[in-house]
């Protein structure tokens, strides 16, 4: 199982990301997330989405965040708009087989 997350950076406060995270290995069945991590905070979990498209997110960030996935692609995305400097983290995402697997994280990064 390799996860590869992608699409963070630097941007604007009120700005948009969205952030990627292609996997192998898995099948379309396995319920999958993100993390993030911010900078001297635990690891806390953003939103997740089943098999099914069941989606949960966290609910301070409800409205903000989005996340989805294209099973055709093997590929689920995290669209976050209206970015705070608290949203600035490494985000990770994982999926759930026999165990937790975990992409690289990647960074994003809200400062003006």
């Amino acid at each position: 199982v390799q996860l590869q997350a992608s699409g963070g950076g630097l941007v604007q406060p009120g700005g948009s990301l969205r952030l990627s995270c292609a996997a192998s290995g898995i099948i379309s069945s396995s319920p999958m997330g993100w993390y993030r991590q911010a900078p001297g905070k635990q690891r806390e979990l953003v939103a997740s989405i089943s098999y099914n498209g069941t989606t949960y997110h966290e609910e301070s960030l409800k409205g903000r965040f989005t996340i989805s996935r294209d099973d055709a692609k093997s590929t689920m995305y995290l669209q976050m708009s209206s970015l705070t400097f608290e949203d600035t983290a490494v985000y990770y995402c994982y999926t759930f087989l026999d165990r937790v697997y975990w992409g690289q994280g990647t960074q994003v990064t809200v400062s003006s």
